[in-house]
């Protein structure tokens, strides 16, 4: 009961590579970073957002009023969508060298940060494009200073070497991980997030629980990540049923979020392998899916395919979720079922055949798996051999729920 002693009100530093201001009331210390943007020259800015969460936080007050205070003009593209593409990033990154922008400000969940992310790469190459960086055709070691506003308790985006962006023309969306992409500043106010809809508040924290399981179980994870991964879990379970039956409690919000930030830096730290290579492909077939709805339909029937290489882990891992775990190789389908009763318990209860996906729409994914950029990157490092077998079991077998 740790966390009954932690006063959310009180702005805390999280000091990683990036300074992240953690607490209720936090978007206030963007006059703090306005300050130290101004010092440092950094006084013309590219800001980007979304359609309208930026406004309807409350958070685009602050921001404008730091501007004015220390003199910091900018720019503003807000077209960014969920599941971002190219496009939207090669915009704003014109609409920065038209300008002169000398950093970026990106505002909203991991869609903006990461979108943002992108453009602060491209105003450090203003011959290349979004589809250069994602298609790899180069690798980027600088960007411009990069400054995120958090809006969502999912991604972790705010706090790690990570971007993602999709090609819509081929149905790619691959993920990106550069040094040069942790952002200087971030703020992470629980009080910014009490509006996010009981869909957004499910599906951001299940994709905090997806990072983590994932992260803990590659061949390249560490103690560090494997313990961030424990707390996460915990944190999700207890805080994420009372945040979706009042969304105005902040204490639930506080400790998602925290959740969500370290969740980024576990697999920072651990990287990611079968669920997320997996959803990228569904999300990058239909933009409109949400992403930890896609990572919510997937993570059964990975947990199945990888427990047995990863049981003793796994069953610390999940033991919120799942009480009683063992770690015996011989508790993955009492793991995976688990698991799934857990997702539905807190409302997530669609498969793929219920978002439209078919079985005649596997073999497509599986190429999509295997042939996007990155994502046999992070199949190389899963736990057990990610072949194109155990690839089409894992989406088949998210098709219907193991309950029917």
């Amino acid at each position: 009961m740790w966390e009954k002693e932690i006063d959310i009100h009180q702005v805390r530093e999280i000091r990683t590579r990036t300074t992240v201001f953690l607490g209720v009331g936090a978007i206030a210390k963007i006059d703090d970073i306005c300050a130290d943007l101004k010092k440092r020259g950094l006084d013309k800015l590219i800001v980007v957002t979304g359609r309208g969460a930026y406004k309807k936080t409350g958070a685009w007050d602050h921001v404008v009023k730091a501007f004015e205070k220390h003199g910091i003009s900018y720019v503003h593209y807000d077209k960014v969508t969920p599941n971002p593409n190219t496009h939207h990033v090669n915009e704003a990154a014109k609409m920065a060298h038209d300008f002169g922008a000398k950093a970026m400000l990106a505002i909203g969940g991991g869609s903006a940060i990461d979108a943002g992310k992108s453009v602060a790469i491209l105003m450090k190459y203003p011959g290349k494009t979004a589809e250069d960086i994602y298609e790899f055709k180069f690798t980027p070691t600088e960007a411009a200073p990069i400054i995120a506003i958090n809006l969502t308790h999912g991604t972790g985006s705010e706090a790690n070497q990570f971007a993602v962006v999709s090609i819509e023309e081929k149905n790619y969306k691959p993920a990106i991980a550069l040094p040069c992409i942790y952002p200087l500043y971030a703020i992470d106010d629980p009080a910014l997030m009490t509006g996010l809809s009981e869909d957004q508040t499910r599906y951001v924290s299940i994709d905090a629980v997806n990072h983590v399981v994932e992260a803990a179980t590659t061949q390249t994870t560490s103690p560090f990540a494997v313990d961030l991964a424990i707390a996460v879990t915990w944190l999700v379970y207890k805080y994420l049923p009372v945040a979706l039956k009042d969304p105005k409690d902040l204490e639930a919000r506080y400790f998602l979020t925290y959740a969500a930030l370290i969740a980024g830096l576990s697999f920072d730290n651990g990287l990611l392998h079968y669920t997320h290579a997996l959803e990228h492909p569904l999300s990058g077939v239909n933009p409109n899916l949400t992403h930890g709805l896609g990572l919510a339909m997937l993570l059964p029937a990975v947990i199945k395919n990888i427990y047995r290489a990863k049981p003793k882990t796994l069953a610390s891992v999940l033991m919120p979720m799942v009480p009683g775990l063992k770690g015996t190789a011989d508790e993955a389908d009492l793991a995976a079922h688990g698991v799934e009763k857990w997702l539905f318990s807190v409302g997530a209860t669609h498969k793929l055949k219920d978002e439209g996906f078919t079985a005649q729409d596997v073999e497509k994914l599986v190429d999509l798996a295997f042939n996007t950029p990155s994502l046999g990157g992070l199949l190389s490092i899963a736990p057990t051999q990610a072949t194109k077998d155990v690839v089409w079991t894992i989406y088949t077998e998210s098709l219907t729920p193991y309950s029917k």
